[in-house]
């Protein structure tokens, strides 16, 4: 499905919606982009295209790593955002979002993960996002965060179904 929206919210409403109308039950979307500050939070909405539409991965990271070429590293400051969408089968829509908090290193590191993963620096861990293991990634991410909310509303709170 076309992302048509103009936020992170929209795009993981269409594609909520759409598989709700297709499959008449309860669905769940997300959208995620990564927000560079000093680009005015570019890549954000366009990450997964931001170097044309069949760009690799490492074509995306190197338009972004030269972007940022000789930009301090004060100023390489960037989060990761997630919204989860959930449509119930009355149309009623909720939305959960997470975030990460890092930073644009100068070069590529590490092998887990995808996308930006391997320029996206966790102060916390001192690391890319690509050097962290899977327990250390789920404690961060983005995606995680919002899972995790989505979940909790889903249990404690119920949809309809």
């Amino acid at each position: 499905m076309e992302e048509t929206g103009s936020t992170l919210k929209e795009n993981a409403s269409l594609k909520a919606k759409a598989f709700n109308r297709i499959s008449g039950l309860p669905s769940l979307s997300d959208d995620s982009g990564l927000f560079v500050n000093y680009l005015d939070g570019r890549p954000g909405i366009h990450s997964a295209r931001y170097a044309g539409v069949n760009a690799s991965d490492e074509d995306l990271v190197n338009k972004l790593l030269n972007e940022l070429d000789g930009v301090s590293e004060s100023k390489r400051t960037a989060y990761f955002e997630c919204v989860v969408a959930i449509v119930d089968t009355s149309g009623q829509e909720y939305f959960f979002a997470g975030r990460c908090e890092g930073e644009i290193a100068t070069q590529a590191s590490g092998d887990n993960g995808f996308g930006y993963d391997p320029i996206f620096f966790v102060p916390k861990f001192d690391r890319t996002m690509a050097e962290l293991t899977k327990h250390e990634k789920n404690e961060v991410s983005h995606r995680s965060k919002a899972m995790k909310h989505a979940i909790k509303f889903i249990n404690t709170m119920g949809i309809n179904r």
